[in-house]
């Protein structure tokens, strides 16, 4: 099955919910402007609650490699989800986040990343780079030829993850707000079923990224 990442855990029922579901991969939101933010020490309790399960990653806006140092001597994440500067010599695997409006956007070969969290360019007036809800332009990334394994975020929900993925043919699907009754707040009910959505669009191998 394609993969699925749900982002902005930051409660133990989120974090009990996404890996009870069978994600591949939880995101911590480690960006001040954003209701889903934790600190360090909170996701490392977080992530303390079971071992193995989904991968964890972390998500940053423009970091320092002095920042996401501090971050890992909390929590051992296993790859780094970035929007804007990526600093050089991380420890880590990295994601590049995009929002993406015109072809001129989408990334091409030769990056050393390992991979793509792509979704709309942010609304005018948002105060965050990602997670604001607003769906990709599926058409054009249906026309792209992807370099590297890739999410597609912004806006997917259980009614409409499975096209998203038919249409875009992207490797997995990365939610947050689509799984919440409120900003920042967690549904296992609708985690589950976006995970079942995914499942049941396509039975072959989970393509992982790292």
């Amino acid at each position: 099955m394609a993969s699925v990442k749900i982002c902005g855990i930051n409660s133990e029922a989120a974090f009990d919910a996404t890996v009870e579901a069978g994600a591949d991969y939880l995101g911590f939101v480690f960006f001040e402007h954003s209701p889903r933010h934790v600190t360090p020490a909170q996701a490392a309790a977080l992530a303390a609650r079971h071992a193995g399960g989904p991968k964890r990653v972390g998500l940053f806006v423009n970091p320092t490699a002095e920042e996401i140092a501090a971050v890992l001597a909390h929590v051992d994440l296993d790859i780094l989800q970035i929007h804007g500067n990526i600093p050089a010599g991380l420890s880590r695997p990295v994601w590049r986040a995009l929002g993406v409006a015109t072809p001129e956007d989408l990334p091409v070969a030769g990056e050393d990343v390992a991979g793509y969290v792509l979704e709309a360019k942010p609304p005018p007036g948002a105060t965050r780079p990602g997670g604001n809800a607003t769906l990709a332009d599926w058409a054009l990334l249906a026309q792209w030829h992807a370099p590297k394994p890739w999410l597609l975020a912004g806006g997917l929900t259980p009614q409409n993850v499975a096209a998203a993925l038919a249409q875009t043919r992207a490797d997995g699907a990365d939610v947050s707000s689509g799984v919440e009754t409120a900003p920042g707040v967690k549904s296992p009910e609708l985690i589950k079923k976006f995970i079942e959505e995914v499942a049941f669009l396509t039975k072959s191998s989970a393509k992982n990224f790292c």
